[in-house]
């Protein structure tokens, strides 16, 4: 097991809500793709159901149907299993009432060579971060203006 936490990639997780429960799978068959060219491995995928008086439904994939996931239920096996109950708690926090969320966790494969190579060599992460979409675009936008 030592071996196989020494190949582990950066892990990371998003949120994504979907006002209105419009939630359906679509997002399947773009997950599948990064899985099939090997640049993430699914490691938790969890879907949540926010009612307008804030209750709150937990779902594992195997608790729906495929009408209702799409292609999701092809990564089952791999899942990990790694959410805590807190963490569900605070991820219904973050979303609005009258929503469904799909919380994923996966690993980014793509990094492990130099993730392992780096931890071989003595080195440890002391940060990291991620710059959103949307402040590159301003970003580039204002760039733009300036330049004209």
């Amino acid at each position: 097991m030592t071996e196989e936490i020494d190949e582990l990639g950066p892990v990371d997780w998003i949120v994504v809500e979907f006002p209105g429960g419009k939630f359906n799978g679509e997002i399947a068959p773009a997950l599948g793709d990064l899985v099939e060219r090997g640049i993430v491995r699914v490691l938790d995928l969890l879907l949540l159901r926010k009612d307008m008086d804030g209750s709150l439904e937990a779902y594992e994939l195997t608790d729906l149907d495929d009408s209702e996931i799409g292609e999701l239920r092809s990564y089952e096996t791999e899942l990990a299993m790694l959410l805590s109950e807190d963490d569900v708690d605070a991820v219904a926090a973050a979303i609005d009432p009258g929503s469904t969320a799909a919380v994923l966790v996966w690993e980014n494969t793509w990094a492990a060579p130099f993730a392992s190579a780096t931890r071989r060599a003595g080195g440890q992460l002391v940060a990291s971060g991620r710059i959103p979409v949307q402040a590159l675009l301003a970003a580039i936008e204002t760039d733009e203006e300036v330049g004209a």
